[in-house]
Formats: structure tokens, sequence, C-alpha cells
């Protein structure tokens, strides 16, 4: 019976390279050239912390953390904007949350969505991703493109497709 998942991850060199790249036009930035801004990306965690002096750099790093993602072809829906915390002195420290994985929630409203099409597939959930089954290919390519044209707040990858 042909399956595949559905799944919610982001490459970790990727990103690294897209951080690293990201602190480097910081760093070459004439409005950056006296800042004591740093921008931390914690593997273990999938946390990205910045530390700056203002909202208007704050503002400047994330547009060019986006923009990295982007050019090194990583949707920036994974990245979860934390509140503005105060830090030391007159710094604003501010923590990214990176998404891996498909949460309850999402998982609830993509399985409802498939079933609401009225394709004959069964999916699934198992841990943080969702296998669809049918007899048919057919149907999981109208699942892909279906699940492709809605937008559930996550980048969705579709992963092991098989007869």
């Amino acid at each position: 019976m042909p399956t595949f998942d559905i799944v919610s991850s982001i490459d970790s060199q990727t990103l690294d390279n897209a951080i690293n790249n990201a602190k480097k036009e910081i760093l070459n930035r004439y409005d950056f050239n006296s800042s004591n801004s740093t921008i931390d990306l914690d593997k273990k965690t999938n946390v990205i912390t910045i530390v700056t002096e203002d909202d208007m750099r704050l503002k400047a790093i994330t547009d060019s953390i986006i923009s990295r993602m982007m050019k090194q072809g990583l949707e920036s829906n994974c990245l979860d904007f934390g509140k503005d915390q105060v830090a030391s002195g007159n710094m604003i420290r501010k923590e990214v949350k990176i998404k891996e994985g498909i949460d309850k929630e999402a998982a609830k409203k993509i399985i409802a969505k498939i079933k609401a099409s009225g394709l004959k597939v069964q999916p699934s959930l198992m841990d943080d991703q969702i296998r669809v089954q049918s007899k048919n290919i057919d149907d999981l390519q109208k699942v892909i493109s279906l699940c492709r044209s809605e937008d559930f707040g996550q980048p969705l990858q579709f992963i092991n497709m098989r007869n």
C-alpha cells in the first residue's frame, strides 16, 4: 500500500550557515560599527539568542537572519519569535526558537483538512509526523498538493514516498 510521511524539520547545517552569514553581514554594516550585538545559535536546544542595544538594531538583525535563511532555501515560518527581554545594562535579549516536528494542534488541523477533502486516504499521527496511506498513489499526490496550498504555520516536507 503506497504511503508517505509529512514532517516538519530543518537542516541544522544549512541553518548554521545562514546564521553565520547573518553574523558576517551585521559585523560589516556601518550602523553596527560600535555595537556590542551578538547572535548565538545553540544547536542542542535549537534556540537563536540575539543580544543588542535597541529595537532598531534588533529588527535589522532579525531581518538579516530571515533574508539569509530565505537565500539558503529555509522557510522563515519555522522561527518562533519570543518576547523581548531586558538584559544587563541597556541591552535587549530575544530568544528565537526553531520549530522542529509537527505539534499536536497543527497535526490535528492537517489531519482534519485531509479528511475533509474526501480523498480515500488514511492519515495517522505518529509522534511528530503524519503518515498518509492510500491504495492509489494519485490520491497521495493530491494530498501533497492540498497540504502545500494551505498554511499550517509550519514548513512541511513530504518524505518516504513508497509504493
